[in-house]
């Protein structure tokens, strides 16, 4: 399982990496024109944490495989494609009827680091 969970972060991470790279510097004149590089830049940073939350999920279910850290896993990367992808979307495309579903990306990350803190409630790791 925690390999796994690795494998996604490094996914988030790499995919995270280079999409902030391409909006600097080969989308740069397309978000401008929609006024959208904030919305980008947003959808990256997002990307990023949860690539590094994936890490702490990883390195917490090789101690102790947990089902909600498995939970926890699946949400923050489900809800990064779905919350960052949106934003991506409609930031390069001015997709405006993509704004809803931002939010549920959202609530799904939201649920993610409810199942992270089951989790470490579990392991006896929160207060």
């Amino acid at each position: 399982m925690a390999r796994s969970i690795a494998l996604l972060a490094a996914i988030l991470g790499f995919t995270g990496v280079a999409l902030g790279a391409f909006g600097a510097h080969g989308l740069q004149a397309t978000l401008q024109a929609y006024d959208r590089v904030g919305t980008f830049e947003t959808a990256v940073q997002y990307q990023m944490y949860h690539a590094l939350a994936l890490i702490g999920v990883a390195a917490l279910a090789a101690r102790k495989p947990l089902f909600s850290l498995s939970a926890a896993a699946l949400l923050f990367f489900g809800g990064t494609l779905v919350f960052s992808g949106s934003l991506y979307l409609l930031a390069i495309f001015d997709l405006q009827f993509l704004g809803p579903v931002t939010p549920i990306g959202g609530v799904l990350l939201l649920l993610g680091w409810l199942m992270l803190g089951i989790g470490g409630m579990r392991m006896g790791i929160t207060p």
